[in-house]
């Protein structure tokens, strides 16, 4: 044997050897999600040091600490607790209404070009209507209640899943399909066992985007004569110029935002189990 051929031999040894035994990177889940909470401690640190030295004014940007006893005060007075109840109500309802649809007319539309001709044009010239263009109509509609707030929060959330339901669906290898077909499967078996699982990456993706979008929405429906939740308590603070609750809600906002995205996540790690890109094997 060549020293060649015998370098060759090794490596796909060696290769080999590293797939049977799932070698993976030096650094664990664990050390990663070390890794990617480093960045914002630091900010926080920086934050705090400025804010102490008097670089940054406390009605500017008041130092972290004075945001967590702020914190402190409001969870032991319950307000925060209930305005943020009441958010996280709205958020769920209005993301259920709204996932619902277009994850139904999505699904309509990948199936179907005649319902793309009937639905999609409607559909993109409203999901180019700002949000805050919206709001005098959904007044008059609803008035400043929670049926206001849901409405918006709704129409937000309807898109990202319509579109990438949509496109979930149109990709499908047509490949799957032929096989699905050689193998003898009716329409629904093609359905349930090749077309919606393989549309699934997309309509996760498009969860995921909905999520951050359903509190877009719900941060402008709740600038507006809102009697309670983060908006209001936002808002309220303004009146007040208390920098501090307004930080406060921000950061609330920003961990919300991580956890609903943390979620989505776990979700696609348990129903894409069997996809090399989301399962046990990509991780």
């Amino acid at each position: 044997m060549s020293s060649i051929e015998k370098i060759e031999t090794d490596v796909g040894d060696t290769e080999r050897g590293a797939a049977r035994s799932g070698a993976r990177p030096a650094l664990g889940n664990h050390g990663l999600l070390i890794i990617s909470w480093i960045a914002p401690f630091v900010v926080l640190v920086a934050w705090e040091w400025l804010a102490q030295s008097g670089w940054l004014s406390p009605q500017v940007l008041p130092a972290p600490s004075k945001v967590a006893r702020t914190a402190f005060k409001l969870l032991l007075s319950g307000s925060l607790l209930n305005d943020l109840g009441v958010s996280l109500l709205r958020a769920a309802a209005g993301f259920a209404i709204g996932g619902s649809i277009g994850f139904a007319l999505g699904t309509l539309v990948g199936f179907s070009r005649t319902a793309q001709a009937l639905i999609d044009r409607s559909v993109q010239m409203i999901r180019a209507i700002p949000f805050l263009a919206m709001v005098p109509l959904v007044i008059v509609w609803f008035g400043v209640g929670e049926g206001e707030k849901i409405f918006l929060v709704s129409l937000g959330v309807a898109f990202p899943i319509y579109i990438n339901t949509t496109l979930g669906i149109r990709q499908v290898d047509p490949k799957l399909l032929e096989l699905g077909r050689v193998q003898g499967l009716g329409t629904w078996q093609t359905v349930g066992r090749i077309i919606l699982p393989g549309a699934l990456p997309s309509v996760l993706t498009g969860v995921r985007y909905s999520l951050a979008t359903a509190w877009l929405a719900l941060v402008v429906a709740e600038t507006i004569g809102a009697q309670s939740g983060l908006g209001f308590l936002a808002m309220d603070a303004r009146e007040f110029l208390r920098t501090d609750v307004i930080v406060l809600t921000i950061l609330i906002y920003a961990l919300i935002g991580v956890a609903a995205d943390s979620i989505a996540r776990l979700l696609e790690r348990r129903l894409l189990a069997w996809h090399p890109n989301y399962g046990d094997a990509a991780r």
